[in-house]
């Protein structure tokens, strides 16, 4: 070692040695970051990076081999044979490559010695095959020991080399594997050179046409520099193009909705912005950590699998709630770098949004969108499980069915959106009044079901609840700055007294609430057994009724009035009868009340209207016509559209149309009923009141509107001169019409001495069987012709007598 030392520091130029070891740095430098790039790369690529590797460390090797070289000293002549030189530089370059190879086969222990072997014996054989170009003037004596161990020295820094700087994918790794290859290459050249002694020898000559030192140093130089450089070049142009790529590839992922994940061996290895959002992490925080298990779970505990979609969940690295994903693997590899084999692409995507709309669907199909109450599909299943839940347990059950009295007048009156207020109110209270497991849903329209489970004993907790829900149902809905009357009637069903299936208890709670509308609204009714036939019979009528409308079944009578003075026929009334297939005249006492409870009233009025006012325009003479109208065509605002449309499509003067009222009507909605009003008249309608003295008849009712005709009731004419107190009203009310100078009709006159007390007191029409029977329009002729013929009553047989009651239902909803 002395003498190594001895020969290093007194037969070499410092300087030279200096260049030697900065040309030998560079060049290792250079190789391993060819290197690096060599061991992410396959087929012809790699093979590129693999003879620029083999090119630059072999020439800076055997570039820092003769810059050694020419820095030694023996104090004789010296010169080079360019035949070993130029050998040399072949071992350099074969063996560098070759040894890289060996080591980028696979990253084992066992490469890399393998590798830094071939590596060191490759430098040895450059060194000493470069000694064999070495002439001087004098013999080499070789020392074997030394030999040895510069070999030893070369061979120990080169696998060093390769073992520390591993994949070489950092600066610092390339720094530290190009320094130890430096050492080790350096420490076999000069521990070389310190085996060797310089025997002079005057007869060895030193040809001229050597190569000098000074020429091998320029041209080792150059062409080492310009490898290196164009290596180094290489290796700049291919990491500003990766990095441009990668830069383009990452703008791209985070512009990415879902999230993108790179794995390699279970770890992340790269993410994009949107995973990072998911997990509430930056990149540099999750990069390197486990992925499957820690922050991703699938629903089977393997890891995604190449081209399948699966499911799993997501757990953010700050904890909280798990993230529902879907996530889509494949496998990344471009068959040109060994660095993508095994790194697999996870595609993320968040499935909140889509769990939400599904929730939200499925939410949807159970619930009324209105309210947020069950609907039908939905309490029918809820209430079979219950019922079999009960079943078992012992527990009690009863099912309410609820329906708002007057939903759609308010509904028609006010807006849909009043009555879509009054639902949703309704809803709101019904959900208030019960308690789990007692559950509520709406059917659809105003009606609603509300299943008790437990409460009690039944029916006593059944009608405790039904008192409960009237009550709270009773109360007015603010809309819009006005009260919204409230109110519901109610059919109970028990289990298992009234049904055992769902479908048997909603139709028996449904025939209950038929029971309680009938008993007079805003009450509740249990389901009895003798109830079912008479209902069943009612919606049979019902439906047919419907039908009938459609059908023409429908037919309208006329019954005449006359002006008391000289009794002649001055106008009719428009009477409505139904001609049933199967069951013939249906008298109105019947149908009408089946028409108001199942929403047919209105189309029937309407139908009512126009026929009658298209037959009336027929009549030679131009009497006029009365039609009534019910409370609901009354509030409803379309009504003066409604008219004016009926009276230009048959072609009938306004000034014969009569609408008949009664004052009960108006108090439904009493503003909107006189705004109706005031337009009809606008549009030379006349307006009459009806029933005068029944019901809420209020002198008020004549000043708030100027009515141009009152009809008195024939509950007070018909005991005129039996009842004084009768006789009184009749004769109070004529008294009325002239001080107001409204004309006043008297309906129900049957008898001569009623027609002559009627006549000196001045009353205006008449109207009863002692004028004239309702009949069909072909028995009018005698009153309707221009020129009659002799006189000759309608045929009396036409229609029966109709009774009060029955008069009084159809003045109410005809």
């Amino acid at each position: 070692m002395l003498k190594v030392l001895t020969c290093l520091t007194t037969e070499h130029d410092y300087r030279l040695v200096g260049v030697a070891a900065v040309v030998c740095f560079a060049a290792c430098f250079t190789a391993f970051r060819l290197y690096s790039r060599m061991r992410g790369a396959k087929g012809l690529v790699r093979a590129a990076w693999l003879l620029l590797t083999g090119l630059v460390c072999g020439s800076g090797v055997w570039a820092t081999h003769f810059i050694g070289m020419v820095a030694y000293d023996p104090g004789l002549k010296t010169g080079y044979s360019p035949t070993g030189t130029l050998l040399s530089l072949m071992i350099a370059v074969l063996f560098m490559g070759s040894g890289f190879v060996v080591a980028s086969a696979q990253r084992t222990r066992t490469n890399d010695m393998a590798g830094g072997l071939i590596l060191g014996m490759g430098v040895a054989s450059m060194h000493y095959t470069g000694m064999t170009a070495f002439v001087t003037q004098g013999h080499l004596v070789w020392e074997h020991a030394t030999v040895g161990a510069s070999v030893l020295f070369g061979v120990a820094g080169c696998t060093a080399a390769l073992i520390l700087a591993g994949r070489a994918r950092s600066l610092g790794k390339q720094v530290l594997g190009g320094v130890m290859l430096t050492l080790g290459v350096c420490g076999l050249h000069f521990t070389g050179m310190g085996a060797i002694t310089t025997v002079p020898d005057a007869a060895i000559i030193v040809p001229d046409q050597l190569l000098s030192g000074g020429v091998l140093t320029l041209a080792v130089t150059s062409i080492t520099g310009l490898i290196i450089l164009g290596g180094l070049g290489a290796v700049a142009i291919e990491s500003q193009t990766t990095r441009s790529a990668l830069e383009r590839i990452r703008r791209l992922a985070n512009a990415a909705y879902e999230g993108i994940v790179v794995v390699q061996d279970g770890r992340i290895n790269d993410a994009n912005a949107a995973f990072c959002e998911l997990l509430g992490a930056p990149l540099a925080e999750i990069t390197g950590k486990p992925l499957y298990g820690e922050i991703l779970r699938f629903s089977g505990g393997e890891g995604s699998r190449d081209d399948v979609r699966r499911e799993g969940v997501l757990q953010p690295v700050e904890g909280g709630r798990e993230i529902p994903v879907e996530v889509f693997a494949r496998l990344m590899d471009d068959g040109a770098r060994t660095e993508t084999s095994g790194l697999t692409v996870l595609a993320v995507r968040d499935l909140r949004e889509r769990r939400s709309a599904e929730e939200k669907i499925r939410y949807l199909a159970e619930h009324d969108g209105l309210t947020g109450l069950l609907n039908r599909n939905s309490l029918q299943t809820r209430l079979a499980a219950t019922i079999e839940r009960v079943e078992a347990s012992g527990e009690t059950l009863s099912v309410i069915c609820i329906d708002l009295d007057h939903f759609k007048e308010a509904n028609d009156q006010h807006g849909h959106l009043a009555g879509d207020a009054l639902l949703v109110e309704t809803a709101r209270r019904l959900q208030d009044s019960v308690t789990a497991p007692s559950f509520a849903a709406r059917l659809g329209g105003d009606e609603f079901i509300v299943v008790q489970v437990g409460g009690g004993d039944q029916p006593t907790a059944a009608a405790e609840l039904s008192g409960r829900m009237l009550d709270a149902l009773a109360t007015p809905v603010m809309f819009e700055g006005q009260d919204l009357t409230m109110g519901a009637s109610l059919g109970v069903s028990l289990y298992p007294d009234d049904g055992r299936t769902a479908e048997s208890l909603m139709a028996n709670a449904d025939m209950a609430l038929s029971r309680a509308k009938e008993g007079g609204r805003g009450i509740y009714r249990f389901f009895k057994r003798e109830m079912d036939e008479s209902i069943r019979e009612r919606r049979s009528l019902a439906r047919d009724l419907k039908q009938g409308i459609t059908d023409g079944e429908l037919v309208v009578y006329y019954q005449p009035l006359a002006r008391a003075a000289d009794g002649e026929v001055c106008g009719f009334e428009a009477l409505v009868r139904w001609q049933h297939p199967t069951r013939g005249m249906i008298p109105p006492l019947d149908f009408i009340p089946v028409a108001e409870e199942n929403g047919l009233i209105a189309p029937l009025g309407e139908w009512v209207l126009r026929q009658a006012c298209a037959d009336a325009a027929a009549w030679e003479k131009p009497l006029r016509i009365a039609v009534n109208l019910s409370p609901l065509q009354l509030n409803n605002p379309a009504l003066p559209t409604l008219v004016h449309e009926v009276l230009i499509s048959t072609g009938l003067s306004p000034h014969r149309l009569e609408l008949e009222i009664t004052e009960s009507a108006l108090f439904k909605d009493y503003q909107r009923a006189l705004d109706n009003l005031r337009r009809l008249k606008a549009l030379g309608v006349r307006i009459a009141m009806d029933d005068f003295g029944t019901g809420f008849s209020s002198l008020s009712t004549l000043q708030s509107f100027p009515f141009d005709k009152i009809k008195i009731d024939k509950s007070f004419v018909e005991n005129i001169h039996r009842h004084d107190r009768a006789t009184v009203i009749v004769r109070a009310v004529l008294g009325l019409g002239r001080s107001l100078e409204i004309p006043v009709v008297a309906e129900g006159v049957e008898t001569q001495e009623q027609i002559n007390f009627l006549r000196s007191e001045d009353c205006a029409e008449l109207q009863g069987y002692a004028i004239g029977r309702p009949g069909p329009l072909h028995t009018l002729e005698a009153w309707t012709r221009a020129n009659p013929a002799p006189a000759q009553a309608p045929d009396q047989t036409q229609a029966p007598a109709e009774p009060q009651a029955t008069r009084r239902s159809r003045r109410s909803a005809a």
